[in-house]
């Protein structure tokens, strides 16, 4: 049997397990001086509630390590081959511990999604597809698809990006001009800013039109994705042609790893486009 397990960077909700067919282990994050489970210990309201009205600035970690090999093993020696996702490792360090730690595993592969919440959504997906292949066919077939995710998002400001150390001081000040927005990408693993427009309505305009610019595929899905608040992303859905709003998933709400870096009132697209990014 083949066991998915990705990290809650994945965005997928402890209710969604079944629906994914996946286990999902939580990254922690430090809110003043509690440590929480990502998606676990906090709703992500109360998580708001304390990143907006006491502006706390999280911390992330990683997952307990102890906690996930007990996972595995349990599936192993049950005889069960284990695909891990885990989100971009520019973003975080969670594939490189992941990868060692499950070095000496023959039924075990690590996956880097190269993005974040709902690229690891469309890999999982393709992969649930994928069950009566081999570990190596499955892998093979999912690194080629990493590379084919886009996130394009356009968050309110991008000091948490900066503070969280996700995007670095050039690119902060590329991206943070008088009555520019930016709009950020996951590209070669890391956040970039991908271009700037002037004011939020062409910014948005410039993320629709993103879909036609890198050829989204439509054999898999667009993830609307949002921190806090969606109004912006019910704009930014009205104005995208009927062809894209067709192949629509739900909204995501992100965890609050994810958020933590993306500060609230962040919102864009994620998806597949039909080359590989160069």
């Amino acid at each position: 049997m083949l066991r998915i397990i990705v990290d809650s960077g994945s965005s997928i909700k402890q209710e969604e397990k079944e629906k994914y067919g996946v286990d999902i282990v939580p990254l922690r994050y430090l809110m003043g001086d509690e440590e929480y489970r990502d998606g676990i210990d906090l709703s992500i309201d109360e998580f708001y509630k304390l990143l907006i009205e006491k502006k706390y600035f999280p911390k992330t970690s990683l997952p307990n390590l102890e906690e996930l090999k007990d996972l595995v093993d349990s599936y192993t020696k049950a005889g069960d081959d284990v695909v891990i996702v885990t989100i971009s490792s520019g973003i975080s360090g969670t594939f490189s511990a992941f990868t060692q730690m499950f070095a000496e595993y023959s039924n075990v592969r690590v996956i880097d999604s190269y993005s974040a919440v709902g690229g690891v959504k469309i890999i999982v997906r393709e992969i649930n597809k994928m069950k009566d292949k081999s570990l190596d066919e499955i892998v093979e077939a999912m690194n080629k698809l990493a590379r084919r995710i886009r996130i394009f998002a356009i968050p309110e400001t991008l000091g948490y990006l900066l503070r969280g150390g996700r995007l670095s001081k050039k690119e902060w000040l590329l991206g943070t001009m008088l009555n520019i927005k930016p709009i950020i990408t996951i590209k070669q693993s890391f956040v970039k800013v991908a271009s700037k427009a002037i004011g939020l309505k062409k910014a948005m305009k410039a993320v629709v039109e993103s879909l036609k610019t890198h050829k989204c595929d439509k054999n898999y899905p667009i993830v609307p994705s949002f921190t806090y608040n969606k109004d912006n992303l019910d704009k930014l859905v009205e104005m995208t042609d009927d062809e894209y709003k067709s192949i629509m998933i739900e909204y995501d709400n992100l965890d609050p790893v994810i958020a933590s870096h993306w500060g609230p009132n962040a919102f864009g697209y994620i998806f597949v486009g039909e080359e590989e990014y160069k």
